[in-house]
């Protein structure tokens, strides 16, 4: 305009110089005496700039680039990721560990060749008695049994009975065929003195099952004290005198 007042330019008209044209597209550009008229045009700029606003705060919030701002990298996402990975990984922990959780043992691997553990424990067997009877190993608990193969045990045999309790019976096994029968076999007293059995076990299906090798020579023997409920208290695999398990021995009745 004319000398900025809006008078006539001094040159008749056209743009002062260095001011370039508006752009076309725009149009014609009608600036109201009353700016109430541009109130509806100013609510939607409002309403655009805080959607613009809204969207640059969660933006920021999640650590992308706000548009039309710098673009920075940031921990935020990283962080997430490594929080809701923790929170799995918890969640599993404690699925696991729930007390009321049965937990199923593996099955047990037994590697080639090797030998069960000796059980701790009187098998139910039956051996054969002087007169040619089965007798069963549990009737006459408890009892201290003494394995006599190829042993000359007739003193530690004497003391372990005269040691035992009355109502502990003391029953030797050898690894030999059936007796002959005989008309009667040692048995206890009424008056619940200790007894004492001779048994056959010709097959060593005693030794075997408890897994106790092979019976040395000599004085020696292997004892097994076993408790009324069949439990083997304690295991001496070679006695020669009673003061090697005289202890447990008192403990039986």
């Amino acid at each position: 305009m004319g000398d900025g007042n809006g008078g006539t330019p001094s040159d008749g008209g056209g743009r002062p110089e260095g001011v370039p044209d508006l752009p076309p597209e725009w149009g014609t550009v009608v600036i109201p005496d009353d700016l109430s008229a541009l109130a509806e045009e100013s609510a939607a700029v409002r309403k655009d700039l805080r959607r613009q606003a809204r969207r640059d705060t969660w933006r920021r919030r999640l650590g992308w680039p706000v548009r039309g701002g710098p673009s920075r990298s940031s921990l935020r996402i990283p962080l997430l990721i490594m929080a809701v990975a923790v929170l799995a990984t918890l969640t599993s922990l404690f699925a696991v560990t729930w007390p009321g959780r049965q937990q199923v043992p593996p099955p047990a691997i037994r590697q080639s060749g090797s030998a069960p553990a000796p059980t701790r424990t009187m098998p139910a067997l039956d051996l054969i008695d002087v007169d040619g009877s089965p007798v069963s190993l549990r009737g006459l608990l408890p009892a201290a049994v003494m394995l006599t193969d190829g042993c000359d045990c007739a003193r530690l045999i004497a003391d372990t009975a005269a040691a035992a309790k009355p109502g502990v019976t003391v029953v030797t096994v050898a690894k030999t065929s059936a007796p002959p029968p005989r008309a009667s076999t040692p048995r206890a007293p009424g008056t619940g003195a200790t007894s004492i059995r001779t048994l056959a076990d010709p097959t060593g299906e005693l030794r075997g099952s408890l897994q106790l090798g092979t019976q040395g020579t000599g004085q020696v023997a292997t004892v097994l004290l076993v408790a009324r409920t069949g439990e083997i208290v304690s295991t001496v695999p070679a006695a020669s005198t009673i003061d090697q398990f005289r202890g447990d021995l008192a403990k039986l009745g």
